[in-house]
């Protein structure tokens, strides 16, 4: 299901080198520390949530208001949590531009290793990526998909769209809670 959407600027570039490896360092800590105390279930929950997101780049240090949250956030929580994904129980698939195109293949690789059935996995992330490029019809285009799994199915889900005309972005959030087939 759906749960929310943010509107951002968009702005171009990327973060400062030295940003990017604190916010790794802090994105595993504290996405460590969550899943510690409260189970990977409840990180893909605060991960779909907009707000909590949002709140989150801040606290790893990408205080912009800016579309380049949605992207440095998810990717320091991907390369931040390399290594430990098993451990934790919690994987990331996609990112930006050409890394969203492999999701699917990146799922299935993920899934392939740990024993888990990635197919309605891989169906989940192609569905969500599709509601919100082609049925939507909103003028943004996407150009980030990010998905998030545990391996008892559940899901989440944070990508986003740019349009260009008026220079703005839109973060979509899905969690995979109270959907049925």
């Amino acid at each position: 299901m759906k749960t929310g959407t943010a509107h951002l600027p968009l702005h171009y570039g990327k973060a400062p080198s030295w940003l990017f490896q604190r916010m790794k360092e802090l994105a595993k800590e504290i996405t460590a520390f969550i899943i510690d105390a409260y189970g990977p279930q409840e990180m893909l929950r605060r991960i779909s949530d907009p707000f909590w997101f949002q709140a989150f780049g801040c606290l790893l240090g990408f205080d912009w208001h800016s579309s380049g949250v949605t992207t440095t956030v998810c990717g320091a929580l991907k390369e931040g949590l390399k290594g430990l994904e098993i451990s934790l129980g919690f994987f990331i698939a996609g990112g930006k531009g050409r890394a969203s195109r492999k999701t699917p293949a990146e799922i299935e690789t993920i899934c392939n290793q740990n024993s888990i059935d990635g197919s309605q996995l891989i169906y989940a992330s192609k569905m969500a990526a599709k509601v919100d490029s082609a049925a939507v019809q909103d003028g943004y285009q996407l150009y980030h998909h990010c998905f998030f799994f545990i391996a008892n199915g559940t899901w989440a889900v944070v990508q986003q769209g740019m349009n260009e005309e008026n220079r703005s972005a839109r973060r979509y959030h899905w969690l995979s809670e109270g959907i049925k087939d």
